[in-house]
């Protein structure tokens, strides 16, 4: 419990749904989908998450199914915590910002050399938008995501 910006941004109660945020956002821009919603679960003293939930409401473009959707968002992110404070610059000193007007919905941007709202910018999955379901299973076969999630 406790306030959000009260949280450590190593705690994964802070950090995932940042990068919920990210992954759902870069669902959308890359053209995957109209609506997302990304969901993870953890336990504790185990880094790698125990459930991933993709919801887009029917709204796949494309051949892509949701279930496709969650393989990419496997291949192309890794949230273990420490990969998330990494990916997203969370360990540099920035908190006063956040802590006040929201933290998300924000414009990203980078002040003397310290990156503040990372999870606004979405990564580019529009590689995958032309992708046949089978061709998703290729991907996801021929990555590492079992060194980055529970399967």
């Amino acid at each position: 419990g406790g306030t959000f910006s009260g949280k450590a941004p190593t705690k994964v109660d802070r950090s995932a749904a940042y990068i919920c945020r990210q992954m759902a956002k870069s669902c959308v821009q890359s053209g995957l989908c109209k609506r997302a919603l990304v969901q993870l679960s953890y336990a504790i003293g185990v880094a790698k998450p125990l459930s991933l939930f993709v919801e887009t409401y029917g709204t796949e473009q494309g051949s892509l199914t949701a279930d496709d959707i969650t393989k990419v968002i496997k291949i192309e992110f890794d949230c273990r915590p420490g990969a998330i404070a990494k990916s997203l610059a969370l360990r540099e000193p920035k908190y006063q910002e956040t802590a006040a007007y929201c933290h998300f919905g924000r414009e990203p941007y980078t002040k003397d050399g310290v990156k503040f709202f990372e999870w606004e910018n979405a990564k580019d999955l529009s590689k995958y938008k032309t992708m046949t379901p089978a061709q998703v299973n290729t991907a996801l076969a021929g990555s590492n995501f079992l060194t980055k999630w529970v399967d």
